[in-house]
């Protein structure tokens, strides 16, 4: 390797695990050469070399799954390419199932898989014994088979990166420790070392657990939190061969894998225990923590009685070695928001050999464009905000996530720890009136309100959960009379100054050169015609405006703004979503109630539709706009925080008779699904334009002035459309409950998946959104009409009509009454 210390070089990396060298081989494989990596001690000697390395391809997300195969991929062949051997065995993985509810899970599980292309089959528990002779079976459910999994070996998986970096002309520099950072006029500048400073265009943090430091050498936030991980590897079992699978029992928390003969056994207990509180010690090459087995009892427990042979096994070796893991258990990826130029792949959470191929691509492909090349909103950095990097918080929440990868991953799960977090000025009140809440962002919402007798808390099940009939009765009173919501934790920013209309123009795809008083709802682009956002915009004076948006993107979108606004001198981007409350009221009877505690006129003509205005509550002055997220008449006030217990007080107070209920975000989901909006992050991404999800009257390409993506735009609305959102109805209420991800077939085939689904107490069963791709044919209405469709949902074939316009209201009379 390298020795001497370069006095510049475009692209600096620190750290050289797994992650690192992955990110330096694929900027070099991109043509980018003046790449410099430095890492602190040896390659590997951090986090990597004591990981398990086991490869499980399917995730959640259907790109997430994609940079895994392409790990896979890449894998397999790098031997071949560098002559140095990775480790990389494709073994298939079994999961295995000790109850019903988790062979429920895995059934569930099998249909998000064939919906993502990932091969899998669904086993009795003998044709699993009969994959893994070793294990204990009388007490299974069945399994899920996974022929493309397998395992790799860390540290050759490293050094195979690193000599593929170094051919493509990466300088690698090792005993190298980053001291400082320096940042000028909000970009990187410099990385100053123990071996001198390397000036430089771009900086990629890939330093593992020591990555939460080193962003704060530069002022970016990467909240993660090192935790203790155990696992112990035995000498030679008989019947332990190289092709065993590699074997999951996510209900006693444990994983194996074969090697050498013997087994490697580990797994995620519960509660973890955090590590690291007082900094992590230098220096911390290759080192281990001390055996800890009252900890790892849990996990041996289990372990023993999955494969009985454990107890006679000798135990070479007790591995505790500290990971880091972040708030929401996905690791984190791209431009810092901060510092221009800083980029993060970190925070992997033990699943750092599965993902470090394709999240080593998808950076160094992020630092190439200067965009994703793909949707990577599960892990993107931006997802978080600089509070989420306290250290007491994140202590408490290390506890809990690294439990996750193997707890119950029930519908609707909410983690309990480090909460409450952030509060509405409502909570109290809402706490007071039976509130459930569960956790966005940091916020506290409330999800269902409970009845006085009812378990305040989800009973979580795959089937109608607790809460099922309180969102009912929630959901019918938003259509039938009126509903308050607090819908406080949506972000909100003031965008003012000269230049402001200017920005929005080009960052818009609507037209927001609207008079002052108007709303509109608009995408906010990327170069390639896909949702970065969308928000509604108000124009509250010639050079104001008002953006709402979504709860999690308030980091996201305000980067995004400032990133591309093309008049950034002469605008102010500023986050008030703390500055003010948001009350939703939702109902037919909304404007009746509203009539009866202002003086300001609500009919057609002195407000409508879109219109937002200044008008009294009380001793209170609040916005008031006409806009709902049901599909329903109603209005969104805007109130200074200071005065949103007296409003809510207000009305209350004065809707009773009307028939007045607080009303949560589970009943909201419901309502929007039902009237067939769009949500950011489910339907709506960086990889959909807006004729596929038939937004297409919410963008102006013929406004009269350029805006960002317009040209792809236009080019997508000349292309046939193979792929289209649809909203699908289950019309039997009997039917199982979908959540979304469920593969969606049709005439027997597979052609797209689930992204939202509710049940619709309106129109009396499942109904939901997902993505239909005709391959080779265009999708429209008559493509959909000589179908018939089904969703799978847990193994059952659930018929489903589908259409290209929603099933409640589609010509929205019933909101602008």
């Amino acid at each position: 390797m390298t020795s001497s210390c370069p006095s510049h070089a475009r692209v600096v990396i620190i750290g050289g695990g797994v992650i690192g060298t992955s990110v330096a081989y694929h900027l070099a494989k991109l043509g980018w050469r003046d790449v410099v990596l430095v890492e602190q001690g040896r390659l590997s000697c951090g986090t990597t070399w004591h990981a398990a390395g086991l490869v499980g391809q399917l995730r959640s997300h259907s790109n997430i799954t994609r940079l895994i195969q392409y790990s896979t991929e890449l894998y397999a062949q790098l031997e071949h390419e560098t002559g140095l051997a990775t480790g990389w065995k494709q073994t298939g993985s079994l999961s295995v199932a000790r109850t019903e509810e988790r062979m429920t899970q895995l059934r569930r599980t099998a249909s998000s898989a064939r919906a993502q292309g990932v091969a899998i089959e669904l086993l009795s528990a003998a044709e699993a014994g009969a994959l893994y002779p070793l294990m204990r079976t009388d007490d299974l459910k069945g399994a899920a088979w996974l022929p493309g999994d397998g395992k790799a070996n860390p540290a050759d998986l490293t050094q195979a990166l690193a000599r593929g970096a170094r051919d493509g002309g990466v300088r690698i520099l090792e005993k190298t420790r980053v001291t400082a950072i320096d940042v000028e006029n909000g970009a990187v500048t410099a990385v100053r070392t123990d071996n001198g400073t390397i000036r430089c265009e771009i900086l990629a943090i890939c330093a593992g657990q020591w990555s939460r430091d080193v962003g704060g050498m530069c002022g970016v936030t990467i909240p993660l939190h090192s935790a203790e991980h155990m696992y112990i590897v035995t000498g030679a079992i008989p019947g332990v061969t190289p092709d065993l699978p590699v074997l999951r029992d996510p209900d006693g928390y444990i994983y194996f894998k074969e090697e050498v003969g013997g087994l490697v056994m580990g797994g995620f207990e519960p509660h973890a225990k955090p590590w690291g509180m007082n900094g992590i010690p230098y220096p911390f090459e290759f080192q281990l923590l001390p055996d800890d087995w009252d900890q790892f009892e849990i996990l041996m427990q289990n372990a023993l009685v999955r494969v009985p042979a454990l107890e006679t096994a000798p135990i070479k070796t007790f591995l505790n070695g500290p990971e880091s893991f972040t708030p929401d258990n996905n690791f984190i990826l791209g431009e810092a928001p901060e510092v221009r130029g800083v980029f993060v792949a970190a925070g992997f959470n033990s699943m750092g050999v599965a993902s470090g191929g394709g999240a080593g691509r998808a950076l160094a492909e992020w630092i190439v464009e200067g965009e994703p090349t793909l949707d990577l909103w599960p892990v993107d950095i931006r997802r978080f905000a600089r509070f989420h990097n306290n250290k007491t918080w994140l202590k408490e929440r290390v506890k809990e996530v690294l439990g996750l990868h193997y707890a119950m991953p029930w519908p609707n799960r909410e983690l309990e720890s480090a909460r409450p977090f952030r509060r509405s000025p409502l909570y109290d009140r809402l706490a007071a009136s039976g509130a459930v809440f569960g956790s966005k962002m940091g916020w506290e919402r409330a999800n269902f309100f409970a009845a006085p007798d009812q378990f305040r808390a989800i009973d979580y099940s795959f089937g109608r959960q607790n809460w099922f009939e309180s969102v009912g009765q929630e959901h019918r009173t938003a259509r039938e009379a009126v509903a308050l919501f607090d819908m406080t934790s949506f972000a909100k920013f003031q965008v003012q100054g000269p230049g402001a209309e200017e920005a929005l123009q080009y960052l818009c795809a609507n037209d927001v050169a609207v008079p002052v008083g108007q709303t509109v709802y608009t995408p906010l682009l990327n170069s390639r015609g896909g949702f970065e956002s969308d928000v509604t915009v108000a124009r509250l004076a010639q050079d104001r405006f008002l953006l709402v948006t979504g709860t999690a993107q308030a980091t996201r979108d305000a980067h995004w703004i400032m990133r591309h606004s093309p008049t950034a001198s002469c605008v102010a981007v500023t986050d008030v979503t703390s500055a003010f409350a948001v009350l939703g009221l939702v109902g037919p009877h909304s404007r009746k109630l509203l009539s009866r505690v202002t003086d300001a006129p609500f009919d057609n003509a002195a407000f409508p539709f879109g219109a937002i205005r200044e008008i009294g509550i009380g001793h209170a002055t609040v916005l008031a706009s006409r806009r709902s997220y049901a599909g329903e008449l109603g209005w969104e006030l805007c109130i200074p925080t200071e005065f949103a217990v007296l409003v809510y007080d207000i009305l209350v107070g004065a809707g009773t008779d009307l028939g007045l209920v607080p009303a949560g975000y589970y009943a909201i989901d419901s309502l929007r699904i039902e009237k067939g909006y769009r949500a950011w992050g489910r339907e709506l991404s960086p990889d959909v334009t807006a004729w596929q999800a038939g937004l297409g009257f919410a963008v102006a390409p013929d406004k009269g002035r350029d805006f960002l993506g317009r040209a792809a735009l236009l080019a997508a609305r000349q292309r046939p459309l193979m792929k289209r959102l649809v909203s699908f109805l289950a019309e039997n209420p009997d039917t199982p409950i979908a959540w979304g991800g469920e593969l969606i077939r049709a005439n027997g085939a597979a052609v797209g998946d689930v992204t939202s689904a509710a049940y619709g107490y309106t129109l009396g069963g499942i109904v939901g959104l997902g993505w239909l791709n005709g391959r080779e044919e265009a999708v429209d209405a008559e493509w959909i009409a000589k179908r018939r469709f089904t969703v799978d949902i847990a193994g059952v074939e659930v018929p489903i009509r589908c259409q290209l316009r929603p099933f409640y209201d589609p010509a929205s009379a019933r909101m602008r009454a």
